[in-house]
């Protein structure tokens, strides 16, 4: 049990600082083939931040362990935020100029609620991967037609002075790159290898620990470079992070995790941890999206964005690790 934890809490750290590498190499790199800033942002970056979810479901639903990969994906969407942006709001409301950010909030709430269609049969077949992983081909091209078009958008001047700033040599870019990229596959087997092996330990299913641990751990990117951004006045990268990254787990991880494995889903996936995402996201297209004007989550909008996810995590552990 002891190696275990240790195991997922090495994994976590090591997922983190390799994370951290890939993404500013995988950035650097794209600055050095001439892509422009907010196309980097929205894919690059936003690619980058989930791949760690993406590389533990992968392996999750590889292993045998779908429910896991399922509980990763969704409950880092729900850790987005109530966590990341919950907090970040916390030390400063986020304000949202980006016009291409405000045009992802409903896509994103849409594609919370085709999940919700495709759950509603108890099951995540391959003809639902196919469908999340289309829908995610689309969203991709839909971004890259914008990063090529917006090029003066807010999120794009954020995202080239951030790039200025951590500027690095090609042959370092590509370094960091690939050393990335083989600690995070690395980091991600020793995840879960801990995190499946824990949760036999201690009696509980699969799926709590992706909602809990293991979501939490691949979401603290997100969190680091949200927190970053918003002290630097960067707020649309804030936003932009967890928008990216919810779309990414949502269709991406989901659908990569359902091809490999199909996942038989309980009700509860849906009737809570669908409801909870759900309710999270729409809470953040209602604060963020601006009717009026200019999208702001302010201290109290993030205090109860937080409330929220604590009272999700709390009513977890007592109704199925204390019961």
């Amino acid at each position: 049990m002891l190696t275990a934890l240790l195991a997922l809490l090495g994994g976590i750290v090591l997922l983190l600082w390799s994370a951290d590498r890939f993404v500013e190499g995988a950035a650097a790199t794209a600055r050095h083939a001439g892509m422009p800033p907010l196309l980097i942002g929205m894919v690059v970056v936003g690619f980058g931040t989930s791949a760690p979810e993406l590389l533990v479901s992968a392996l999750a639903a590889a292993g045998g362990n779908p429910n896991l990969a399922l509980g990763n994906a969704y409950g880092s969407n729900i850790a987005n935020i109530g966590l990341i942006l919950g907090v970040v709001a916390l030390i400063r409301p986020i304000a949202v100029h980006s016009q291409v950010l405000r045009k992802e909030l409903p896509i994103l709430l849409a594609v919370t609620l085709l999940s919700a269609v495709l759950l509603w049969d108890g099951r995540l077949g391959r003809v639902d991967a196919t469908v999340l992983l289309l829908a995610f081909t689309g969203i991709m091209g839909w971004a890259i037609y914008h990063g090529l078009r917006r090029r003066h958008d807010a999120l794009a001047k954020q995202t080239g002075a951030e790039l200025s700033d951590r500027a690095m040599t090609l042959g370092r870019a590509l370094f960091w790159l690939l050393v990335g990229l083989i600690l995070l596959v690395i980091s991600s087997r020793i995840l879960v290898w801990g995190a499946v092996t824990l949760a036999q330990g201690l009696g509980i299913s699969d799926l709590v620990i992706g909602l809990t641990v293991v979501a939490v751990g691949t979401s603290l990117p997100e969190l680091a470079s949200s927190c970053a951004a918003v002290y630097r006045n960067e707020h649309d990268i804030a936003l932009g992070n967890v928008l990216g990254s919810n779309l990414f787990n949502t269709l991406a991880v989901v659908g990569l995790a359902a091809a490999i494995q199909p996942l038989q889903v309980g009700p509860e996936v849906l009737y809570r941890d669908w409801a909870v995402m759900t309710g999270m996201t729409a809470a953040l297209f209602v604060t963020a999206y601006g009717f009026r004007g200019e999208g702001r989550i302010n201290r109290f909008e993030g205090a109860l964005l937080l409330a929220g996810y604590l009272g999700y995590n709390g009513y977890l552990v007592v109704t199925t690790v204390l019961k």
